[in-house]
């Protein structure tokens, strides 16, 4: 089992202390330092790495934002406060999930849920090295290529930096984001019929308000 190294940063100690009892329930989370503020976490930060980073926004000092922005290498930041008019600002800098401050353990449970599903994918992906060539694109899986043709192509779904292109077999993870793929000339067949997908029109069999009906049977939502 994978053990994800993280900090705790917030001006409040209660804060601290229910964030670090809740942790401590996963034995795949592994809280390396608690502060008070974001000055001593970079501190901490300029002489170790870290997994996740779980930030407060108003603290005396530097904010929680200002903190992320200055460590940007830590994969996953989530942010835990209850400034809600701040969510939007936070997903600009890489957020993977925004908590709002009075919450119980369910939500932080979901929370890891997303950590746990972002790190998967994160590791898949990286062992894919996508290439392109004529009708089909090149996928390298180890030391392997798979060769997938434009047409046997489901759909291909956003996923923060992430592609994921389905087949009828398989999904691919791709390090590559999905508004890169439609700007090549190859995918320009490809439509975009939401924020997170993009599909060939001739693959669509239903379209409608609540979701999206492919001719293989397979549904999005």
């Amino acid at each position: 089992m994978k053990v994800f190294s993280c900090i705790i940063v917030d001006d409040d100690e209660m804060d601290r202390l229910v964030m670090q009892s809740y942790a401590k329930r996963f034995l795949n989370l592994k809280v390396v330092g608690v502060f008070e503020s974001a000055e001593k976490a970079l501190l901490f930060l300029n002489q170790n790495e870290v997994d996740i980073a779980f930030l407060d926004i108003e603290m005396p000092g530097e904010s929680g934002i200002e903190l992320r922005k200055k460590a940007l290498s830590i994969p996953i930041c989530v942010f835990i406060s209850s400034h809600v008019e701040s969510a939007a600002e936070t997903f600009e800098i890489q957020t993977l999930d925004f908590i709002v401050k009075p919450f119980k353990f369910p939500r932080f449970e979901q929370t890891v849920e997303r950590i746990e599903e972002y790190m998967n994918i994160k590791t898949k992906a990286d062992l894919y090295e996508q290439t392109t060539g004529g009708d089909a694109i090149y996928i390298k899986i180890g030391t392997e290529k798979v060769k997938i043709r434009l047409h046997e192509i489901l759909y291909l779904e956003a996923l923060k930096n992430y592609t994921i292109i389905a087949t009828e077999s398989k999904r691919h993870y791709v390090l590559k984001g999905l508004t890169e793929f439609l700007s090549e000339d190859l995918f320009r067949q490809f439509v975009r019929i939401h924020r997170s997908f993009a599909v060939m029109p001739a693959k669509i069999n239903k379209f409608n308000s609540n979701e999206i009906e492919l001719i293989n049977g397979t549904c999005l939502p």
